[in-house]
């Protein structure tokens, strides 16, 4: 998969580079391109954002620049994305979908956002992570790019997916690690006994005790 993010602020995206991204893009399975819009700027000191027309409170980033930017790196294959409040809220079935693209374009926002043409123009998907408003569209990104880097082929395992919170529409159990004895904290008993059928059966009761007492909407959709 092809990743292309359009930001004023490169600087952000040092985690892209770092743990299971780091080494998804070293192997080739993932290719995260970071693009400087100000780089298109027509304006002598690279301004990318303007008052709005009709007035109001802030900055908007003007059209031309970012334009130019997602011409540069566009192909037949491109999906632009662009996060916003407005957008449909992230899901594990929008990563998954996601996850199936060959080549993604994310559209940073900044300030109050972006000309409107940009969306007439490209007509990107929307994506919201939360109803909360950030500073910009570099953090949002980031989280999206993380979801779904985790379902392209070969960056994690299969089995961990398929065992974490939401992919079977339940929260994930509880886990442990050593000590099996920290402090009077011990593991459950059941986890030691080398029983694997009591052990997937333990699994799946606090599996769904965990989703009654923090996510019971999670439950409607079964």
């Amino acid at each position: 998969m092809k990743i292309d993010i359009l930001t004023l602020f490169p600087e952000s995206f040092s985690y892209l580079n770092s743990s299971i991204l780091k080494r998804a893009q070293e192997s080739g399975k993932i290719e995260i391109n970071i693009i400087d819009i100000r780089a298109f700027s027509l304006d002598k000191h690279k301004k990318c954002d303007d008052y709005p027309f009709g007035g109001g409170a802030g900055m908007l980033m003007m059209v031309q620049p970012v334009y130019d930017a997602v011409k540069s790196v566009q192909d037949e294959n491109a999906v632009i994305v662009m996060p916003s409040p407005s957008g449909k809220t992230l899901n594990v079935e929008s990563v998954k979908e996601l996850s199936k693209l060959e080549h993604i374009i994310f559209i940073c926002g900044h300030y109050e956002g972006l000309d409107e043409r940009i969306k007439d123009i490209f007509h990107p998907i929307e994506i919201s992570i939360g109803d909360y408003v950030l500073t910009g569209g570099e953090l949002p990104t980031m989280v999206i790019v993380d979801a779904v880097s985790r379902f392209v082929s070969g960056v994690i395992n299969e089995e961990s997916l398929k065992e974490e919170s939401f992919s079977s529409g339940l929260l994930e159990y509880p886990q442990y690690t050593r000590p099996a004895d920290f402090i009077g904290y011990k593991v459950p008993d059941v986890l030691l006994s080398g029983n694997h059928a009591e052990i997937e059966k333990w699994r799946k009761e606090k599996s769904l005790e965990k989703t009654k007492q923090i996510r019971p909407d999670l439950l409607k959709k079964l």
